[in-house]
């Protein structure tokens, strides 16, 4: 098994939820997070005042799969994500040893 990070932009979503679905991902976990890599933040002007925003909102979306899902999975959220402007996100892909649904103490790929 493994576990799917996507840092994605947040009006991008949606698309990536709608498109992971189709793609026969059963759940999700989203969070709103912030950050920066390469945008370095940006600058606004409120109420006169410039100030320089450090930390950009993004929405992070992790998600437990099944070996032989990745690829499509990696493929899928890059379409949907896919801008071609900085700050389109990032994937990250780890190992998953144990899964244990706490209701009914299924373990492994039958817990997801």
């Amino acid at each position: 098994m493994k576990f799917v990070t996507a840092i994605i932009k947040p009006y991008k979503l949606i698309g990536v939820r709608e498109a992971l679905t189709a793609v026969g991902v059963s759940g999700l976990t989203v969070s709103e997070v912030k950050g920066f890599g390469r945008q370095k933040g940006h600058t606004e002007i409120y109420r006169g005042a410039e100030y320089v925003v450090d930390f950009v909102p993004k929405i992070k979306i992790e998600a437990a799969i099944a070996d032989d899902q990745l690829s499509q999975v990696i493929e899928t959220i890059t379409k949907a994500a896919y801008t071609g402007k900085i700050g389109d996100g990032k994937i990250f892909v780890y190992d998953l040893e144990q899964v244990m649904r706490i209701r009914t103490g299924e373990t492994g790929f039958d817990a997801i």
